[in-house]
């Protein structure tokens, strides 16, 4: 056994336990509590499992699995960015990168490759796996703010347009999730919880 390698592993056990205290802006199903991103990584995961027959490509799901787990591992540095914050770019920033080299670079080295290129693939968003993976991640939301009458988009004040732009990457995973996504959206505009502008 390495000693120095389980010390790193706890030791990076230990720091993303911080995870569970980020906070999101959108809340749980049918409540008022704002979902944390321990929350949002965990539900991701089973969606990935239950949701995999509908990915449009065939994909590796522990793959997916691992990158829904890790994506927002790097908030713990870099904080948590509202995907329609309109004054910071929810894309990849420096932040983040600097986040996922200090973060996974407390795991052994081989792990820490592993991981950060997992991230990476995820946030380029150019594979099948990638793709069905920032599906679910737009997906868990959408189905969360429409079981709140609207949630975070009456919140802030977040329009139609802005809703379908982002949900719009739900298509480059899945066609039939992305029909079903589509179709809450159109309804929230029906029932007034979605504003078209």
């Amino acid at each position: 056994m390495n000693t120095e390698d389980l010390l790193s592993q706890i030791a990076f056990i230990k720091e993303i336990d911080k995870v569970k205290y980020i906070q999101r802006k959108t809340k749980l199903f049918h409540s008022d509590r704002n979902e944390n991103d321990a929350e949002h990584s965990w539900h991701l995961a089973l969606m990935a499992i239950v949701l995999a027959e509908h990915s449009d490509e065939p994909i590796d799901v522990l793959k997916v699995i691992k990158m829904v787990l890790i994506h927002d591992i790097v908030e713990i540095d870099a904080g948590d960015t509202f995907i329609y914050d309109s004054q910071k770019n929810h894309d990849n920033t420096a932040e983040e990168r600097l986040a996922a080299n200090r973060i996974f670079g407390l795991l052994p080295e081989k792990q820490a490759e592993e991981l950060i290129s997992i991230w990476e693939e995820f946030e380029a968003g150019q594979t099948n796996e990638a793709k069905f993976a920032k599906a679910m991640d737009r997906l868990e939301p959408l189905l969360q703010n429409t079981s709140n009458n609207g949630g975070t988009w009456k919140e802030f004040g977040v329009n139609y347009n802005k809703v379908y732009e982002k949900k719009s990457v739900i298509k480059e995973g899945s066609a039939t999730l992305w029909n079903y996504a589509e179709g809450l959206i159109n309804e929230s505009v029906e029932k007034g919880i979605l504003k078209k502008e």
